[in-house]
């Protein structure tokens, strides 16, 4: 039995791949502010050709923002412009300035901190987000850790069960971001998110740790509405 390939349309950047993803992501240049939600809308087309799915984006696309913009090809043109500018003018400099000063003692106690020390953190930084946190503001919910083989582990750090229904949280340091209003998820996340809804039919929630305590306490609000919202559903 021969396995059946799909056929690709992505365009294949070699080495070029990693420079060019490092600074789209960097940059914030692929995110929904920037160029829509693209996963909800091409689930929304379920288109059968390639060409289905461009007339439907340029379309229906829009900028996600408090003053949503039609997105054109032009726009998406002017967005690889900028993308090209940072990596000329930014990128490639800083890269290079680090490079010459790259020696191998920095290397290894990379290593070491990302394994060992950050890891560390990050763990503790979560313990106490929850314990300390949500579950004192939030008695009625039972906080689960989300376990290595969940789907979305990698994206969700913490279930919040109300019976038989959850919420998700993701735990952030308040480094990750410097405004919460500039803070956009990525189309992964966003895909896994609503993934996660569909399964335990609650919405997943970023709580940004600020030394161990919430940064972004306007969150526990939030999730107080969902929590009313998911008894509702479940009769709970």
């Amino acid at each position: 039995m021969t396995n059946k390939t799909s056929k690709k349309f992505s365009i294949d950047f070699g080495k070029k791949e990693k420079v060019l993803n490092y600074a789209c992501q960097t940059y914030q240049l692929s995110r929904p502010n920037k160029v829509g939600s693209v996963m909800a809308l091409i689930r929304e087309c379920q288109p059968k050709t390639i060409d289905e799915w461009e007339k439907w984006y340029f379309e229906k696309a829009f900028t996600d923002g408090k003053k949503p913009v039609k997105i054109t090809p032009e726009i998406l043109k002017e967005l690889g412009e900028r993308l090209h500018e940072k990596i000329t003018e930014v990128v490639i400099p800083e890269w290079q300035a680090a490079f010459n000063d790259l020696s191998k003692e920095d290397c290894m106690n990379y290593i070491y901190n990302l394994t060992i020390n950050r890891t560390f953190d990050g763990f503790i930084r979560e313990k106490s987000v929850v314990n300390d946190g949500l579950t004192k503001l939030l008695p009625e919910v039972k906080f689960v850790e989300s376990e290595t083989d969940l789907d979305h582990a990698g994206d969700i750090d913490y279930l919040g069960f109300v019976g038989k229904y959850a919420f998700g949280i993701q735990i952030k340091p308040i480094t990750s971001k410097a405004n919460f209003g500039n803070y956009s998820i990525s189309e992964r996340m966003k895909a896994n998110f609503i993934d996660f809804e569909q399964k335990y039919k609650g919405k997943v929630f970023i709580v940004f740790s600020l030394d161990g305590e919430i940064g972004n306490n306007v969150v526990v609000k939030e999730i107080e509405k969902e929590i009313k919202r998911l008894k509702s559903v479940g009769n709970v």
